[in-house]
């Protein structure tokens, strides 16, 4: 949300972060009803959280017993005229406020120990949630949510409600408990100096609601424009490479102090509410106790009360004022949870649409047989990408996908694995709709190396090995890292600093290009899928490279079923049969050379192809200096 002016071209930081949709999970609901909806996650902690807020609570009676003990030692000892001689009668009085003292730091402490442990775990507990449906949302889902606002959603929104579980809502419940009880006392005891006390409670509270309809709606925008920021700065960390290349960096921080400067504001809106309703809350207790203070004393030389009643009455008034003066800093942390709340819920309620069937198929030998029937694929209410497309892959067989720019190719490979689901028709192994098998089971027989590879922050080992079963033996999974690196000249690896344990950095940008795609393509190689999808893997490497890549290539691919997307002629000779991918169908299927002499739409693919690769053979023949 850039304040700033356009510049002439657009950079990651400038361009915006990608809005979700404004999900109604939660915006209809009270603050008591919205955070109710974390009670499954809380249970567990209930039995301690509850405890700590007897213990809370009984502090506060300690604290509210305090005045009664003294009146009874004004209107007793001290009304009576105690003597040097005979001070035995403040004895029990002064040790009852001692003990009343301890008890109430006693409880205090037992509280904090008793809320501090579940509310960490209640927090952890959360935070698995959401990532855990994260990871199970469709691809989808991630195109259109930025991953800043993802990201403050799991770390700072989270944060914030365990502070809000283990002191906020103890604090109020407590807050409202005291006041309650204190308000009674002062009423049954000081009568009408009890009712004028009470009288303050009505401005106290219209302004508490009026303070509560601002504040939530301007804790929402903080908390939206505070992941927008996070967005902001990984977007450009991620395209620091691009910034730096373009000389666009100044762009960049323009446009990221827009954003801050935006978020200030509103942060200095947050602090002007919290600090007018603080003042209100603090200056009408005080005022309410000044007419108290006038009509106590003449109540007092009236005889309708008694000193020790009046200075009760101003203790526990005093006990009491406490909560209330913090109710302005509970009341806007109740708030930042309950909207933190929202935002969790707004993600966490997201339907996912890509699930296991409820009779899902057992399938223990996949052949890998896939066939496509009238599939029909489309992004929302967008013009469909594949439309009524007809493609039988039988097993054991390698076909080569080729078609123009945009055509569909790569959409079409994230049918098979269930990255994408179809709008219409079906996508079969082995005869079996893939929608009714468990997805873990159809992405352990369908493995994708993607044309732009992505590898994690670990080591060279566990990014190969990641699609490998981790109850293998350990002399089988070496193996197949040793063959997977071998057949994607990938040998580079063990001259890094510490070898296969070298950690790649975020993403392994540290690597190039080709050596990224390499290492993504053993990952796949590793994993010995039944059905394996390479789209364009080898379109960073080098001439020679990619030729003893496809030469092994040959061999490994015999053993399963292979779908590989070409963007470079040579691709195509990996393949038994080529089909051609045209206005979202398969248009031709045959071998090279047939299409080469039956299909004018193959010929022109085939010279487009080869047109894009020898404009790009100079760069990519640089991958043999790394």
């Amino acid at each position: 949300m850039p304040a700033t002016s356009t510049p002439p071209s657009r950079t990651p930081a400038d361009a915006g972060p990608r809005r979700p949709d404004p999900g109604p999970v939660g915006a209809h609901l009270s603050t008591l009803a919205s955070v109710r909806r974390l009670l499954p996650a809380v249970r567990p902690a209930l039995p301690r959280l509850v405890a700590g807020l007897f213990a809370a609570l009984g502090a506060s009676l300690a604290a509210l017993a305090i005045p009664r003990v003294l009146q009874v030692l004004v209107e007793g000892p001290l009304a009576a005229g105690v003597a040097e001689h005979d001070l035995t009668a403040l004895v029990w009085p002064t040790l009852a406020v001692l003990g009343l003292g301890l008890l109430e730091a006693g409880l205090i402490l037992v509280r904090r120990n008793l809320v501090m442990y579940p509310g960490t775990r209640v927090e952890a507990a959360l935070r698995m949630d959401l990532f855990r449906h994260l990871l199970q949302l469709p691809a989808a889902f991630h195109d259109r949510w930025p991953g800043g606002q993802l990201l403050s959603r799991s770390m700072a929104d989270l944060g914030l409600l365990r502070r809000w579980l283990v002191f906020g809502l103890l604090q109020l419940v407590v807050s409202v408990i005291t006041v309650v009880v204190g308000v009674g006392i002062l009423l049954a005891t000081a009568g009408w100096l009890g009712l004028v006390y009470l009288a303050g409670a009505v401005p106290v509270a219209v302004i508490a609601y009026r303070f509560s309809r601002r504040y939530r709606v301007i804790a929402r925008l903080s908390q939206d424009q505070n992941g927008d920021l996070a967005n902001t700065v990984e977007e450009s960390v991620h395209g620091i490479r691009v910034l730096k290349a373009f000389g666009r960096g100044g762009d960049a921080l323009a446009a990221f102090t827009g954003q801050a400067e935006q978020l200030r504001r509103t942060e200095i809106r947050k602090a002007g509410n919290q600090a007018t309703v603080t003042t209100a809350l603090h200056l009408i207790p005080e005022l309410t106790l000044a007419v108290c203070l006038v009509l106590g004393v003449w109540l007092t030389a009236d005889g309708q009360i008694t000193v020790g009643a009046l200075a009760a009455f101003f203790l526990t008034a005093a006990i009491v004022n406490g909560p209330v003066v913090d109710l302005g800093m509970t009341l806007s942390m109740t708030l930042n949870a309950r909207t933190a709340v929202d935002r969790y819920f707004q993600v966490l309620e997201t339907p996912n649409p890509l699930t296991d069937p409820t009779d899902p198929v057992d399938r223990t030998d996949v052949h890998g047989h896939v066939t496509l029937r009238d599939v029909t694929f489309r992004h929302h209410d967008e013009p469909p990408v594949l439309e009524h497309l007809d493609l039988d892959l039988p097993a054991g067989t390698t076909t080569a996908l080729v078609g123009l720019t945009g055509s569909g190719k790569s959409t079409l490979a994230m049918l098979l694995p269930r990255i994408h689901d179809v709008t219409a028709g079906t996508v079969e192994l082995d005869g079996v709709d893939v929608r009714r098998l468990r997805r873990a089971d159809l992405r352990r027989a369908v493995a994708v190396a993607f044309e732009d590879p992505t590898l994690f922050s670990a080591s060279v080992r566990d990014n190969v090995l990641l699609g490998v079963d981790d109850t293998l033996p350990a002399t089988e999974r070496e193996a197949r890292l040793a063959e997977a690196l071998d057949v994607a000249q990938a040998g580079f690896v063990h001259d890094l600093p510490h070898g296969l344990d070298t950690r790649i950095g975020e993403e392994g940008l540290s690597l190039s290009g080709g050596q990224r795609q390499r290492l993504a393509l053993a990952r796949a190689i590793a994993a010995r899928p039944q059905v394996l999808v390479l789209d364009d893997p080898l379109s960073a490497l080098d001439v020679a490279t990619e030729e003893a890549v496809t030469a092994r290539l040959h061999d490994v691919l015999a053993g399963s079923t292979n779908l590989v997307i070409a963007h470079r002629p040579s691709t195509v000779a990996l393949a038994d049969r080529v089909a051609v991918l045209d206005g979202g169908r398969i248009t031709a299927l045959g071998t090279h050379a047939e299409l080469l002499a039956t299909d004018a739409h193959y010929r022109y693919v085939i010279a487009s192809l080869e047109s894009d690769w020898a404009a790009g053979e100079h760069g990519a023949d640089q991958e043999v200096a790394r």
